[in-house]
């Protein structure tokens, strides 16, 4: 499926639903970018991260926003965004998008917390995995508090605890994991 399509993502939602009977959370982790200057963005390329990054995951929030409420049922979305606080050069489309997912969480945890459904986010800084193999971590970690990147689990587990009962008071937060990168 595509989460770009909002008929796709309904009847995905109606499957899982039907197959597996509750669905309790959602973690948007969809993405794609691909480094070019500004400058340099055509429609076509704008268009694609957008609808992806941000159309995409608006989709997935509203669709299992409305199962939950039909159903009467709480639930918890956590959307993975992007440590976007100091600019993202090279990636600026990646940064609009991640940004519009952050306040578009901020205002939908808000309207749907009476009917029990958190939102919160998760903004990963530089976490290592083989796509930062390329990359000069020595003279990265220098430039992090914490003097080194992040690995996976810790995402993960900050994941896994806003979707936990012992976050049920935390919603429209963002909880960034960057070694304190501001």
């Amino acid at each position: 499926m595509s989460i770009r399509d909002n008929d796709q993502v309904v009847a995905f939602i109606d499957q899982v639903s039907g197959e597996y009977g509750s669905i309790d959370v959602l973690v948007n982790n969809a993405g794609g970018q691909y480094p070019q200057a500004a400058l340099d963005f055509s429609a076509k390329g704008w268009n694609a991260v957008i609808d992806t990054n941000l159309n995409g995951t608006w989709w997935m929030m509203q669709a299992i926003a409305r199962h939950w409420v039909a159903r009467k049922e709480p639930g918890s979305i956590v959307n993975i965004v992007a440590d976007i606080w100091r600019g993202m050069p090279g990636i600026a489309h990646t940064c609009a998008a991640r940004a519009g997912v952050i306040y578009l969480s901020k205002s939908v945890a808000v309207e749907w917390a009476p009917n029990k459904i958190r939102v919160n986010c998760v903004a990963p800084g530089l976490i290592e995995t083989d796509m930062t193999d390329e990359l000069p971590l020595e003279e990265i970690k220098k430039m992090i508090p914490a003097r080194r990147v992040g690995q996976p689990r810790e995402v993960a587990a900050t994941v896994a605890f806003l979707m936990s009962e012992d976050a049920g008071y935390i919603t429209r937060q963002v909880i960034a994991v960057n070694g304190g990168l501001c």
